[in-house]
């Protein structure tokens, strides 16, 4: 199955290149030469950078090479999705803009015909003998390079049209990415909250993923961003990295400075079982985020509760409610970090009042929220299942591609407000 999977993976890269390469090279070209052999080369190359940095990561390769196939390596990933739906996207204007210009050209043939000089016969003086014709040379073609056709024409506008919206694109999104998230504000009212806790903060912040594009910069603007809100609490909702602790705990140390009253506290993600969970855990405790691995925490007015992912159950380290949920007070509230939205049903099962997630990335590049939609309960923002809250939050990174489209990064502060 495996293999299959391969096969038909594979097959539709090559299909779809193929079709790229054809409509952004081929049609654009008079005859087979060097463009059309740089566009392969272009194609082909891109692959060979994106699947090789994503080897090279997999594979704890030295960082330094992480870090230079990276970037070209996965800005391919995103230029190419969004060439392609350029592209296709460019078969609906296509007949129509031939359609106009071969409207355009029969609208101004007569025009062009009635600007045309005609001969006027000479007039002859009366007893006049008769004029002898004079040779006539056959007419010379005009001496002008002929222009390219009209299929050729509409192809390469199409083509230019496209490209132009893929980098434009891509673009923004990167630019949407580096600049760091913007700050989201949402209110939660909790039935069982007291009065006292009216109002009281939670910066949430998930999918940071710092590694060999988003390093120490990124990592400082998330923290200053965090801080900037003044929150009561800080939670850190997993896939904080990808990469080890040798390679990423440079990038990492501005979390030393997070600030809040009741502090910071994390709980891991799929990432972190990629990357080296046990070390990371114990990285993130130095560095003073309290890390709460199936565990459960009292504060003065709920309790704070947290579950691993349920990428952990690879290595005997899965999400144990019970453990964390099990023996609790009912009538206190309680706030649950989990990594993935659809650890829900467990928080509903357990009666826990609001679940904090994040893990989607809210699609992170257009149309892939439909595909993480369909796979998760919740795709971002707030929703209720039963007497459970799940909030999502989309992320303030990004993963792969440093870029986001129509899924823009976020942190979150939650304001808890209380119905009594």
């Amino acid at each position: 199955m495996v293999i299959v999977f391969l096969l038909v993976v594979v097959s539709v890269l090559v299909t779809a290149n193929w079709y790229l390469w054809r409509r952004l090279f081929r049609d654009t070209t008079r005859a087979p030469g060097p463009v059309r052999l740089v566009g392969a080369v272009l194609l082909a190359g891109g692959w060979v950078v994106a699947v090789t940095a994503f080897v090279a990561e997999r594979a704890g390769a030295p960082f330094w090479l992480q870090r230079t196939l990276a970037w070209p390596g996965f800005l391919w990933l995103a230029l190419s999705l969004y060439l392609l739906l350029a592209v296709l996207a460019g078969e609906v204007v296509r007949p129509l803009l031939r359609r106009f210009l071969e409207r355009r050209d029969r609208e101004r043939a007569p025009a062009v015909a009635a600007t045309v000089p005609q001969p006027q016969p000479e007039a002859i003086p009366a007893g006049a003998p008769p004029a002898q014709p004079e040779p006539v040379e056959p007419p010379r073609p005009p001496a002008v390079t002929p222009a390219p056709s009209r299929r050729l024409f509409v192809s390469r506008v199409v083509a230019g049209a496209a490209a132009a919206a893929a980098v434009g694109t891509v673009a923004h999104g990167t630019y949407g990415v580096l600049r760091g998230p913007r700050v989201k504000r949402v209110t939660v009212p909790l039935a069982k909250l007291p009065r006292t806790a009216h109002g009281f903060r939670i910066a949430v912040v998930s999918d940071v993923h710092l590694g060999p594009v988003l390093g120490r910069g990124f990592a400082q603007r998330v923290v200053d961003t965090i801080n900037s809100t003044q929150p009561d609490l800080i939670a850190v909702v997993g896939d904080l990295v990808d990469g080890s602790v040798r390679d990423l705990g440079p990038a990492a140390a501005p979390l030393a400075q997070l600030t809040a009253r009741h502090g910071a506290y994390f709980v891991t993600g799929n990432h972190e079982y990629f990357s080296g969970a046990e070390q990371w855990v114990d990285e993130v405790r130095r560095l003073g985020l309290r890390p709460l691995e199936n565990a459960r925490t009292e504060l003065p007015h709920f309790d704070l509760a947290g579950v691993n992912d349920l990428a952990g159950d690879s290595v005997g380290q899965g999400p144990d409610h019970a453990k964390a949920l099990g023996d609790r007070d009912r009538a206190r509230a309680c706030v649950l970090l989990a990594h993935q939205p659809v650890q829900i049903h467990d928080a509903v099962e357990y009666g826990v009042d609001l679940q904090l997630s994040g893990h989607t990335h809210g699609g992170q590049l257009w149309p892939a929220n439909l595909v993480a939609d369909a796979a998760n309960p919740t795709l971002a923002g707030l929703e209720r299942y039963g007497d459970t809250q799940l909030y999502v939050s989309r992320g303030a990174g990004a993963w792969g591609p440093p870029t986001r489209v129509g899924a823009p990064s976020d942190i979150t502060v939650v304001e808890l407000a209380s119905t009594r």
